[in-house]
């Protein structure tokens, strides 16, 4: 049942790292973990990972996300630079998203984090059923 955890592929322990920026507010990992850790962002990323997307090929494609939640994460994923939003000049006028280069960069931890829950959620199902037994 134990998963032998990942060499940490830095020099310097993640907790260090993250306490040296003092103000939580500054720290790098907690600001674009709030917005790149939420399943949502995950899961939009993830579909435009294949190809552009309108609003309405997205809303089916993440058939439980509301339209309300779908417009905030675009825009907040448009305002951090990773999804890039183009209108085109018909009518009525049709918006097609697609990741910037900087969100196809982020494909490479995403895959890495992806591969990682399907190996070891067997093992997190587990875990949760012997947990909850113990509860």
């Amino acid at each position: 049942m134990s998963v032998e955890p990942a060499p940490i592929p830095t020099a310097a322990p993640i907790s260090d790292m993250m306490a040296a920026y003092g103000d939580p507010a500054l720290c790098p990992v907690r600001n674009v973990l709030d917005q790149l850790g939420d399943k949502w962002s995950v899961l939009i990323i993830g579909a435009l990972a294949h190809r552009p997307y309108r609003f309405g090929e997205l809303r089916r494609e993440i058939a439980d996300i509301s339209q309300r939640m779908l417009t905030q994460t675009l825009r907040d994923l448009q305002a951090d630079g990773l999804v890039e939003r183009e209108v085109f000049p018909t009518t009525p006028p049709s918006v097609e998203y697609r990741l910037s280069p900087m969100g196809r960069s982020f494909l490479v931890p995403l895959s890495a984090m992806v591969e990682w829950a399907f190996a070891n959620f067997a093992a997190i199902q587990e875990a949760r059923a012997e947990f909850a037994k113990a509860a």
